[in-house]
């Protein structure tokens, strides 16, 4: 009775898991929330009346599939300030959350056994995304400098990939950065090669030190798909992200977002617009960093106190996440479990893998838990390694 495309595709694995660590009694370090005592209640509230009082009962129609032209002005003002790139109005689309975005891309470019190079470890969303459009996936490993060039040129010598999913910046789920010499390498070996670059960016602005980085379209603009999204800095709520492409690749993306759900909620566009011309979104998000960052360097300090030497985890310059690698032959699944006995959460390493299982690693998050609660749930997290070595 089921289409074939989606009978093999697991549910979210971190979906799951949250289901588990809804118990008030467990520290969870699992999910990717953002911190609640950050949302700007009272700004979006004086936003939303403002748009009643401005538009009336105009912002509870029918709108446009591209999305608010006034909100996509504002993103390519926000695309010129922050990152110095020059993206046309015509050329984004909004999205419900850039998670429809990968959706999205999956409907207009895979065929079933075509092929998709993954970072790996990869956004476990995009895998699912695509998985379920029966992408073959092709992994290419990264590291604190990027990815390994050497083999993403070898990715091609079998096979044509049609696309190459990236979040170039805190990358989920390891929180690295690619470096701007490796964003130029990664570039030169796609340049005559028949493919679309997808740069997922939700993390970027959540930078705590160090300098910012070159977005892939100012070495492949011709071949660079964006991504964005406000969950991170604004509202995750709303479900608002959106889309920039080439202009062949928007007319495709237009056709099936208006397949899809005709357009993106009108109404949350007006209000995000409004906050974005009433509000500063650089101070918004100076207090988000400001806190994050404390609670990082909160979660590094536990993992040298109450972790085994032998135990690696990158200390990311900003995002939401580090990664923990544990000695060889420790499965990171097993520790959950037993993490779990003592009231604490985690993302095993396995479903940001498309060809492996039992690894170890796994992903912790720390914007969504206090200092306190950081030292203890790492010290419980300390105490089960230990107990498993």
């Amino acid at each position: 009775m089921f289409a074939n495309r989606i009978i093999d595709v697991p549910k979210s694995f971190i979906r799951e898991i949250l289901k588990v660590s809804a118990d008030k009694s467990i520290i969870s370090f699992a999910g990717g929330l953002p911190n609640r005592d950050l949302f700007p209640v009272e700004n979006i509230r004086a936003a939303t009346n403002r748009v009643f009082e401005i538009s009336g009962p105009d912002v509870l129609q029918y709108n446009k599939s591209e999305g608010d032209p006034e909100l996509r002005a504002e993103i390519s003002k926000r695309y010129e300030s922050f990152y110095s790139l020059d993206i046309p109005v015509k050329n984004i689309l909004i999205t419900n959350g850039s998670q429809q975005g990968l959706d999205l891309l999956g409907k207009i470019f895979i065929n079933e056994g075509d092929s998709v190079i993954m970072e790996e470890p990869g956004y476990l969303g995009a895998i699912q995304a695509f998985g379920v459009y029966k992408a073959d996936f092709i992994p290419v490993p990264v590291n604190e400098e990027g990815m390994d060039t050497v083999q993403l040129t070898s990715a091609f010598l079998t096979k044509n990939p049609k696309l190459i999913y990236t979040v170039p910046t805190f990358q989920n789920p390891s929180g690295i950065t690619y470096s701007n010499e490796n964003r130029k390498a990664v570039a030169d070996v796609l340049r005559d090669k028949d493919i679309f670059l997808v740069e997922d960016n939700p993390y970027a602005e959540l930078r705590f030190e160090g300098e910012n980085k070159k977005s892939f379209r100012a070495f492949l603009p011709e071949k660079t798909i964006l991504l964005g999204t406000i969950s991170k800095t604004i509202v995750p709520s709303f479900r608002l992200g959106w889309i920039v492409a080439p202009d062949e690749v928007m007319e495709k993306l237009l056709v099936a977002k208006q397949a899809s759900d005709l357009h993106t909620n009108y109404f949350t566009q007006r209000v995000v617009c409004q906050f974005l011309k009433d509000y500063s979104l650089d101070d918004h998000i100076k207090k988000i960093n400001a806190l994050y960052s404390a609670q990082k360097q909160a979660m590094i300090a536990a993992l040298k106190k109450y972790f085994p030497k032998d135990v690696k985890y990158t200390n990311p310059e900003g995002g939401m996440f580090l990664w923990v690698t544990l000695p060889e032959g420790l499965s990171a699944m097993d520790l959950f479990n037993k993490a779990i006995e003592r009231k604490v959460a985690f993302v095993p390493g396995d479903p940001f893998y498309t060809h492996k299982t039992g690894v170890n690693t796994l992903r912790l998050n720390y914007t969504n838990s206090d200092e306190k609660t950081i030292d203890t749930g790492v010290r419980r997290l300390g105490e089960c390694i230990r107990e498993s070595l």
